[in-house]
């Protein structure tokens, strides 16, 4: 029997509006919100939590959802939380996977960046709750 896969990730603004993103070591080296794949027994509010201690330091408290991304080509499905960091500490890379870790205006946000990770912040700023649930393509990227 195999596992479906899962996914969370973390949409986490400061007081001046600007999101968390961190930047990958590996792949396409590319900026990305925080997040990662579920482990066994794990829910996606808990491994967004997990994920985002292990890549920026931040201990989060996980709050609305604010979409569920179907991903056929990968028979997988992403969460993606608004999060709150705990207390007011500034994120450090954990160099590990992530070789940066920063917060950028929504209308100046850093390249190399997936049209995916786009929309899953345009979607936790401007929630639609009749519109939670999306399926994705293959990603697009913006250079």
């Amino acid at each position: 029997m195999s596992t479906k896969p899962v996914g969370a990730a973390a949409v986490i603004t400061d007081s001046e509006g600007r999101v968390l993103l961190v930047k990958h070591n590996y792949g396409k080296f590319n900026w990305e919100l925080p997040g990662g794949l579920s482990e066994q027994r794990e829910s996606a509010e808990q491994t967004a939590k997990r994920e985002v201690l292990e890549e920026t330091g931040l201990d989060v408290t996980v709050g609305r959802l604010t979409g569920v991304y179907y991903e056929p080509d990968h028979d997988m499905h992403h969460f993606a939380f608004v999060c709150e960091a705990n207390v007011n500490q500034p994120p450090r890379p954990d160099a590990r996977e992530v070789t940066e870790c920063r917060f950028f205006h929504v209308d100046d946000l850093p390249r190399p960046m997936s049209d995916f990770t786009v929309s899953r912040i345009q979607h936790a700023l401007h929630t639609d709750p009749r519109q939670l649930f999306h399926v994705i393509g293959p990603r697009q990227w913006h250079e």
